[in-house]
């Protein structure tokens, strides 16, 4: 497991248009959503520091339904880390209880059109699905009961009020992307 840090991403960068396939069996793309706010999670099935935050992923997903999509996208390489396959994927998004989509994006495209670099990376985006936030879930990525400020959150709660873009935003860290 190699420490990682998300990229400096401008901010108003455009999300790449990406149709992808989902656990549920379906195909979702970026026109799928039609929310104020889209959040894109660049996650996967074995990273520990995605397992140590997927539980609060789900709830703010439950929190802003209806006003924040939250979409999930794992693009590690399944055939060097098969614990991220599709299938292990549909498993875990049941066993855990996802109520967000969850895709796999197997060519790596759209994690790479990103810059996504770590698992968990978000990138929050506004009705015109220019980036606003990029960066950390929250200021204790191990243990929920440490945290003291929910950067993801705010930033979330800020876009739907139309409020400036959350300062500072402080990179997301995590494993590497498993890249081809």
């Amino acid at each position: 497991m190699a420490l990682t840090e998300s990229a400096l991403i401008p901010l108003g960068t455009s999300c790449p248009d990406f149709t992808l396939p989902g656990v549920d069996g379906r195909l979702w793309s970026l026109h799928d959503f039609h929310t104020p706010a889209l959040l894109v999670a660049v996650i996967c099935n074995h990273c520990p520091y995605v397992q140590a935050i997927d539980d609060r992923l789900n709830e703010l997903a439950k929190a802003f339904t209806g006003r924040c999509a939250v979409v999930g996208i794992n693009g590690n390489d399944a055939i060097a880390y098969p614990e991220d396959s599709f299938e292990v994927m549909r498993r875990r998004a049941q066993f855990k209880g996802y109520v967000f989509p969850y895709l796999w994006d197997e060519e790596q495209r759209v994690v790479r059109a990103m810059q996504a670099l770590c698992t968990p990376d978000f990138f929050l985006y506004d009705s015109h699905r220019r980036l606003v936030y990029h960066g950390r879930l929250d200021d204790h990525w191990k243990d929920p009961a440490h945290v003291q400020r929910q950067d993801l959150r705010e930033a979330i709660e800020g876009l739907l009020v139309g409020a400036d873009p959350l300062e500072p935003q402080v990179p997301a860290m995590g494993c590497s992307i498993k890249w081809r």
